[in-house]
């Protein structure tokens, strides 16, 4: 740890506050890891705010040294809210039911407060099982979750996927308090990241730690991976809804559901001409959805030269594709249906 005032060592008091529902699966793994974190007990809270669970996550809850409120209000940012309103912690850390914490995740976040102006700190997210979805959740070229090769100290959001996700995230809490808390507004998906590019517009900086990792028990199914991918763009479409095109985050949603409009009104009228017209049509219809995905293809077999898993260069394009395309509809779903 860093020296504070008058050379003490820089050891602020913890909140880390949980949303969980329904986690009975996966919470007892975070705990446990939890209870190994390497920090100052007297200086360290632990928080569960469970949604009205129905399985048995509140007694798995209960088996450990931690506060557990009831919040029958559903939505992980009021879980969120609710958890900083019933904390005492100076720095509020957040993950989700569904992660496991290294033994220094917290002193790794804590230190890049020494800053005074840093108001938001995001750490990577790294698989915690092995599966090939897991493993495809960590090596797309769109990942699922945040992944940070080099540590980045940022003024605003500018770069797409440069902020942190909600599962590994801090902030001060006087920035939370400032900012209003988090939209309880918006649910499925960004839920957390309009509250960084708040703080960040209020003059705190943002940091991007890749030594702060914890792991994540990515969907095993894909399914599941779609719907999840569904409600994201459902998430967006809410966060645009709400906040406009005058953040960044919403500028970039919007630039993805008009590109992706665009191009689907594109291979709906090729494919019209193609059958009503001239059959030479279907060469640029070919070419903007088939082309993307041999480039795609060729990206990933690069990597499997490295990794001698050859499989990759011929699925991941496809479930690339599969993910933008069940994103963008998403979505449009919100935007037309608007929650």
């Amino acid at each position: 740890m860093g020296l504070g005032l008058e050379g003490s060592p820089y050891e602020p008091t913890v909140s880390v506050i949980i949303p969980a529902m329904n986690a009975e699966a996966t919470i007892g793994d975070l705990l446990e890891s939890l209870m190994r974190v390497d920090y100052a007990r007297d200086k360290l809270e632990i928080i569960v705010v469970d949604g009205g669970s129905t399985d048995g996550t509140e007694k798995i809850v209960k088996m450990y040294p931690v506060k557990l409120i009831v919040e029958r209000r559903r939505g992980i940012n009021v879980a969120r809210n609710t958890g900083v309103k019933n904390s005492r912690g100076e720095i509020i850390l957040f993950t989700d039911a569904d992660c496991v914490v290294t033994e220094d995740w917290i002193k790794v976040m804590v230190r890049n407060f020494e800053d005074p102006e840093v108001g938001c700190v995001g750490g990577t997210v790294v698989r915690y099982r092995d599966d090939f979805l897991s493993r495809y959740a960590d090596s797309s070229v769109m990942p699922v979750l945040r992944r940070f090769k080099k540590r980045e100290v940022l003024e605003n959001v500018k770069l797409f996927l440069r902020y942190p996700a909600g599962c590994n995230m801090a902030l001060r809490r006087k920035v939370i308090e400032e900012a209003g808390g988090f939209d309880e507004n918006i649910l499925y998906g960004f839920d957390e990241d309009e509250l960084v590019e708040r703080a960040c517009r209020m003059g705190y900086k943002m940091v991007l730690d890749p030594n702060s990792v914890i792991k994540h028990q990515h969907r095993s199914s894909l399914r599941t991976l779609l719907k999840q991918t569904f409600n994201y763009g459902r998430g967006g479409a809410l966060l645009l809804r709400r906040r406009g095109i005058k953040e960044s985050i919403p500028r970039w949603i919007m630039a993805t559901l008009t590109l992706f409009l665009a191009w689907l009104a594109a291979c709906v009228a090729l494919a019209f001409l193609a059958s009503t017209v001239n059959v030479l049509f279907l060469v640029p219809l070919l070419s903007i959805t088939v082309l993307p995905l041999v480039i795609l293809t060729a990206f990933y077999f690069v990597k499997a030269l490295k990794s001698g898993e050859y499989v990759i260069a011929f699925t991941y394009p496809l479930i690339d594709f599969l993910r933008l395309f069940v994103f963008c509809t998403g979505g449009l779903y919100g935007v037309i249906t608007a929650h």
